[in-house]
């Protein structure tokens, strides 16, 4: 029998209130990747028919962890930022996403300065799964018509999220209207 969305998320629930650290993040970073091992799961909520925007397919009061369908139909990439104090697990279903993680090399000592730089780059393909912990720096870039699954520690419309900007060696809060993304929540930010 198929792993459902069901399991998924009393699953994740289970997992964050363990462990509300790294481990129980890690945790939902493979169930994440079971849950799209589910290809009945995956053409309900990410296959052709699915209406292009994001769409929360569950929200846990308790945790506040947020299980979101992105369905993209135009290719994105996003400026390097954060999640502010929330953390994020990207699970792709269809197409592609690089992902990118980037480390902020200056001292942080003056406000709206930033220096970042590429620390390392990976891809997603279907089925696998990423994690961006809490102030982890990343951007992401897809193809047209990816679709992926991506579970926050919180409304990441509801806290402040920063870019980053490489070239102008800027670091500002992230303006939420539009809300558009490439996969995320403020600004295009995924």
């Amino acid at each position: 029998m198929a792993y459902t969305l069901k399991e998924f998320c009393a699953d994740c629930h289970k997992a964050i209130s363990e462990d509300r650290g790294p481990g129980g993040r890690e945790k939902v970073r493979q169930l994440l990747e079971k849950l799209l091992d589910n290809k009945e799961f995956v053409a309900e909520h990410c296959g052709p028919d699915a209406k292009v925007g994001i769409h929360t397919l569950y929200h846990d009061p308790e945790t506040d962890f947020h299980v979101l369908a992105h369905i993209n139909a135009k290719s994105r990439k996003s400026p390097p930022h954060d999640h502010g104090p929330s953390w994020a697990v990207y699970g792709q279903a269809v197409g592609h996403t690089d992902m990118t993680v980037w480390r902020r090399t200056d001292d942080r000592s003056k406000p709206g300065y930033a220096e970042v730089e590429p620390d390392r780059t990976y891809r997603l393909t279907p089925g696998k799964a990423g994690k961006f912990d809490i102030g982890d720096i990343h951007q992401i870039e897809f193809t047209d018509n990816a679709r992926f699954v991506r579970v926050t520690g919180t409304d990441l419309a509801t806290v402040p999220t920063y870019k980053f900007d490489p070239a102008a060696k800027t670091v500002t809060v992230a303006d939420r209207s539009g809300q558009a993304h490439a996969g995320a929540g403020a600004v295009g930010v995924a």
